[in-house]
């Protein structure tokens, strides 16, 4: 990820955002983060720390003030984002106001649906591991009329995808067989079925050989044929965490040197 400085202000230690990978060199790039990334910053991201880049590099003793009153008095972390947002003055008016609305919205939501947006937000940025604890935890809370086995498939099914781009089909395997079991999604089964293609060894059993027809195989065969050539268009494109976003992206046949490549390069993300 990379950002648009506009205005330069000299720090001598910019900030580490950890889960972006990125360093921030000044209060417009601290907006920006925080204004396109609403579900990052919304939870203990304003910390001592920060207030100390404030202060010292950013030159903005004012706002650090300011910031420290509202967090001894216990204020909601939102008021603070809003404090920054305002006091920077980078955003207009009407696009602070459109942040306060998404914060709100997502504020309003169930507490399961904001902590699996949370975990989605976590899996889009490729943290695959902290989304798969999030997952996890969410299978935790009670049912409700939210949290129903619609809901519950949903989650099993991101967990699966999680514990796949890190290589671990087994648990991929066993997420996304209850998935399956909870509501007979065939992209779910499709899913399934890819798994075996990267690990032939899976004990998926007789009843998973059974419903993978000679239909639907064939049409899966096609779409890896389709993921090979494009691969061999882009390089770029053959990312094992392609394979559960949207349509699934598949392995082509020999490529287990590339497996490894992708497996040291995911494991830095877990």
């Amino acid at each position: 990820m990379s950002l648009l400085l506009c205005r330069y202000e000299p720090v001598k230690h910019p900030y580490y955002i950890e889960i972006l990978g990125i360093h921030i060199h000044s209060s417009q790039e601290l907006c920006y983060v925080i204004y396109n990334h609403p579900l990052l910053v919304m939870e203990d991201f304003v910390d001592e720390s920060l207030l100390v880049f404030i202060r010292e590099e950013l030159d903005m003793a004012y706002l650090a003030d300011k910031l420290k009153v509202l967090m001894d008095g216990k204020s909601k972390s939102d008021d603070l984002l809003f404090l920054i947002l305002s006091e920077c003055d980078y955003y207009t008016d009407q696009e602070q106001s459109r942040f306060r609305q998404t914060v709100t919205g997502l504020r309003k939501l169930h507490p399961a649906q904001y902590a699996k947006a949370r975990a989605d937000d976590l899996f889009h940025k490729k943290q695959y591991g902290k989304a798969a604890q999030r997952y996890e935890r969410l299978l935790e809370y009670p049912k409700d009329k939210v949290v129903d086995d619609g809901f519950l498939a949903g989650i099993y099914h991101n967990l699966g995808a999680s514990y796949a781009q890190m290589f671990q089909f087994d648990r991929a395997f066993k997420a996304l067989d209850k998935s399956y079991n909870m509501n007979k999604d065939m992209g779910t089964l499709k899913q399934i079925y890819y798994l075996t293609v990267f690990e032939p060894a899976l004990p998926i059993g007789e009843r998973y050989h059974a419903l993978f027809t000679r239909e639907l195989i064939e049409e899966w065969e096609k779409e890896l044929e389709t993921a090979r050539q494009s691969a061999l268009v882009n390089e770029d494109v053959v990312r094992l965490r392609e394979l559960f976003k949207k349509d699934p992206v598949k392995r082509a046949e020999g490529s287990a040197k590339m497996i490894q490549q992708w497996k040291q390069e995911y494991r830095v993300m877990i």
